[in-house]
């Protein structure tokens, strides 16, 4: 691993540069893994350079994120040396504790810094659009937090470019904080939203993005060819819709294509899914799952593959991929 540096993008057009594989905790932390598990995959990946760690209100129900602040007081970080991120939008069951409102957005990324055991979170995010509230308030929430140092970017998670050109018109009329970034899910499953709907705001608004899912659930990394392994995500009773989405005959004929391409190229299906993610210059960051943090060393062997995605290959992928499952 001592070969393989850790690269750093910026954040679209901002200064902020965030590590070009990061770790999230959707479904692991607080759901599959507990606090030290969790912290081994944590100092893994914070030696092998990564600096930024994703997390939501909505991850198992915020004990993710409680888990994330545990594991960083203990290990004494400095926080300058990390990049920390909470989303904004499913935050419980009462009539107020969901969506973009200015008291939700307020209330939330305020419970996100006690989960966290920080003074402010680097990246805050919408985590879905909002038809509820006006884009109007959610701007205006999001720059008092920006104004007060709680939050030092804000963005979304899945909205239309619509939306988000909507979110930029207002707070340039109102003289606000723009958004920053966008959270979209990006594989070689999952693609027209980041490739071509977001293509003219990396243009006007060097609009950055932090892709989540670049293995499609894991369907990607080539465990779920045979059967759906015990333990694993897709066997968990919560995501069973899941599986029926994404291990489709369709998909898992596309991995199977795909093996040859990554034996050649010396690597696992997972380090060509990563690396492909990667080649495409307009992702500034990969996040990526671990529940042990063997996993997160082979995530970061990706890198390494990168170079090796010439047009050729590049061209052999684009062929093994079913068009049917090309979202």
């Amino acid at each position: 691993m001592a070969d393989i540096a850790m690269g750093y993008r910026r954040l679209g057009k901002a200064g902020l540069k965030v590590s070009e594989l990061s770790l999230g905790s959707w479904v692991t932390f607080g759901g599959q893994v507990g606090v030290e598990p969790a912290a081994k995959c944590l100092r893994a990946a914070y030696d092998l350079g990564i600096n930024f760690f994703d997390g939501a209100e909505g991850y198992a129900r915020g004990q993710a994120e409680d888990v994330m602040g545990q594991v960083i007081r203990d290990a004494k970080w400095r926080r300058e040396s990390l990049v920390l991120s909470t989303k904004v939008f499913y935050g419980g069951d009462g009539p107020n504790d969901t969506g973009l409102s200015h008291k939700h957005v307020m209330e939330a990324v305020h419970a996100a810094l006690k989960r966290l055991r920080v003074d402010y979170v680097d990246l805050a995010y919408c985590h879905r659009p909002d038809p509820n509230t006006p884009i109007e308030e959610t701007v205006r929430a999001f720059d008092i937090l920006v104004k007060q140092g709680k939050v030092f970017y804000w963005g979304t998670s899945e909205w239309s470019a619509a939306q988000v050109e909507e979110a930029f018109a207002v707070a340039k009329a109102l003289g606000l904080t723009p958004p920053s970034m966008e959270q979209p899910q990006y594989s070689l499953f999952m693609r027209k939203r980041v490739e071509e709907e977001y293509a003219p705001l990396y243009a006007k608004h060097g609009y950055g993005t932090t892709t989540w899912s670049p293995l499609a659930s894991g369907v990607l990394s080539g465990k779920y060819q045979k059967a759906i392994p015990q333990g694993s995500r897709l066997s968990m009773p919560d995501y069973q819709w899941l599986q029926k989405r994404v291990a489709t005959p369709a998909h898992l004929a596309s991995v199977e294509r795909l093996t040859p391409i990554a034996k050649e190229l010396d690597c696992s299906l997972a380090q060509l899914a990563l690396a492909w993610c990667l080649k495409n210059p307009h992702v500034s960051s990969v996040i990526t799952g671990a529940t042990r943090p063997e996993q997160v060393q082979e995530n970061v062997k990706a890198l390494a593959v990168v170079p090796k995605l010439t047009a050729e290959v590049l061209q052999r992928i684009e062929a093994a991929i079913d068009p049917t499952v090309r979202g």
